[in-house]
């Protein structure tokens, strides 16, 4: 990893990710989306069948499929799975917001109300490994929002199965509803309905460049949490931080993707040169070194600051998904943090808990969508309609207000059903 001193004008370019470019395979994408719309199931195993290299029968796992995916397993991962499905439960329990109502003015009452989406689909990846965890983060907190339908889809194996691991933690999560289907055509289908897959009100869940280019063309027909890229992670450490645990969570995040971000900002020269040499010797072991390597290569930095203030800067301005803060103060340094989809404080916080056991969500915004999204909650599941209720006294002060502004932007009607409703 290359080390940098810090540029306050070039902020941005100092601290680099990988901007995938959906735009070459939308026109791809559209085409599939079409097909489905209009052909349903048939096209859905037709494009499981180009893309998968898999000719299946029925789509739907069934209840024996579920059932032998236990016998299959680890039962360490099971234990650990139902381990993090109970945190994950609790932690998103919390984020159920209340219920409320006010007095306006005397007569008028308003308040906001909570309901569910009725129905959402999460996508869980399968290509360069299987991801249990993230049907845990997309499931439950689902479940905990009060969602009727939750209809999850995944790719199928060569052998037309869906991985056993994502099976059993589908079951754990609850879920009601698993398709073997994965890709554009799955987003395809929960978006439109096909005669097997029912449609959706919401689809989340990350994905290759195809599902996030699919899910980016059916925000409309469904909503979706927000556009998810490659992982990032920025560490703002100082002097206390310990050099080897920054270079295991870097290599941690690096491990993800050849695109990955990976950066470290610190105000300390001596932690930046052994941070970097706990880098370079740990690479050369590591089991996904090609990966790591590419990723640190392309998109790995130390950039080296004056100040933890100046760490900030740089941190605010990037919007990291993870942002890992190991300093002598890190409440103080939080306190200044309005840029993160997911924050680690100390030195035994890695992001490793965040992604499977601490109960917080990584399902999280990336490309600098934290400086306007949070990631996948309770309330990523949940709609607020507003409720008012206003008496005729209270009407008679709202008119005051109402016949004004309703002439002068010519809506006439308006300041009638007022009027309309006070005559003597």
């Amino acid at each position: 990893m290359e080390i940098l001193n810090y540029d306050e004008k070039n902020l941005l370019k100092l601290v680099k990710r990988s901007k995938e470019d959906i735009s070459n395979v939308l026109d791809t994408v559209s085409d599939i989306l079409k097909d489905i719309e209009e052909n349903g199931d048939e096209s859905v195993l037709k494009y499981t069948e180009k893309f998968d290299n898999v000719k299946i029968n029925s789509q739907k796992v069934s209840y024996e499929e579920i059932k032998n995916s236990y016998s299959n397993l680890d039962k360490r991962l099971i234990t650990a799975l139902k381990k993090a499905g109970k945190n994950i439960e609790k932690f998103h329990k919390n984020q159920i917001p209340k219920e409320w109502t006010i007095n306006i003015e005397k007569g008028i009452e308003a308040g906001q109300i909570i309901r569910p989406i009725n129905s959402v689909g999460c996508y869980i990846p399968g290509g360069r490994a299987a991801y249990p965890s993230t049907i845990l983060m997309t499931v439950i907190p689902a479940k905990i929002a009060g969602v009727k339908r939750i209809v999850c889809c995944s790719p199928p194996q060569k052998d037309g199965k869906i991985m056993d691991a994502i099976l059993v933690a589908a079951d754990i999560a609850g879920a009601g509803e698993i398709y073997k289907v994965g890709g554009a055509q799955a987003i395809g289908a929960m978006a439109y309905g096909t005669k097997t897959i029912p449609k959706v009100d919401k689809i989340v869940g990350p994905g290759n460049i195809f599902v996030t280019g699919a899910k980016k063309l059916v925000f409309g027909e469904v909503d979706i949490e927000f556009e998810a890229g490659p992982s990032e992670v920025l560490i703002i450490a100082d002097k206390t931080a310990n050099a080897e645990y920054i270079a295991y969570d870097i290599l941690s995040q690096a491990e993800h993707d050849p695109n990955s971000s990976c950066y470290l900002v610190t105000d300390d020269n001596s932690l930046a040169t052994k941070t970097k040499e706990e880098i370079e010797k740990k690479t050369k072991n590591a089991k996904r070194k090609e990966i790591i390597g590419e990723s640190l290569n392309k998109y790995g930095k130390i950039i080296l600051t004056h100040t933890i203030e100046e760490a900030i800067e740089v941190t605010n301005a990037y919007a990291p998904e993870h942002l890992i803060i190991s300093t002598n103060n890190d409440e103080k340094v939080l306190k200044a943090i309005t840029n993160a989809g997911s924050i680690f404080l100390g030195k035994y916080s890695p992001v490793a808990a965040g992604d499977y056991g601490s109960g917080t969500n990584h399902v999280l915004p990336t490309a600098g969508g934290a400086k306007m999204y949070s990631g996948l909650s309770t309330e990523s599941f949940i709609k607020k309609p507003t409720v008012q209720t206003i008496t005729k006294e209270g009407l008679k002060y709202l008119q005051e207000i109402i016949l004004p502004i309703a002439e002068y932007e010519g809506f006439y009607a308006h300041g009638d059903s007022v009027k309309v409703r006070l005559k003597k």
